[in-house]
């Protein structure tokens, strides 16, 4: 079963920079639109960034301007480069891809989350 693994997020302090990246592993045949969400405490889960695979993105008003999401050369992982955090980017951040499995239908797939925290 093909799952999304995230890697970065951690602590940081306002007016800092962070990295985030999430990867398919296991068996499929291609890579949907990928997307970042986020949860704060007591908060729905809302969304951060989106990107086509034609490159197109789509940023929440909250983060225009300061995060930038994109994709790797291979197409099959994304990143979010946050900059000019602020202590209310504090959440949970969630990776959200299409993908296409080996059965050759299409699976909304989440990360298991990644903790970021914007705080002195």
């Amino acid at each position: 079963q093909v799952q999304l693994v995230e890697s970065g997020g951690g602590l940081v302090q306002p007016g800092g920079s962070l990295g985030l990246s999430c990867a398919p592993s296991g068996s499929f045949v291609s890579v949907g639109r990928m997307g970042w969400y986020r949860q704060a405490p007591g908060k729905s889960r809302e969304l951060v960034a989106l990107i086509t695979t034609t490159g197109r993105t789509n940023y929440a008003d909250s983060v225009k301007g300061r995060f930038t999401i994109s994709r790797g050369s291979a197409e099959t992982t994304v990143y979010l480069q946050m900059s000019g955090l602020k202590p209310e980017d504090t959440a949970v951040y969630y990776c959200n891809a299409l993908i296409q499995t080996s059965s050759l239908r299409w699976r909304d797939a989440w990360g298991q989350g990644t903790q970021v925290t914007v705080s002195t």
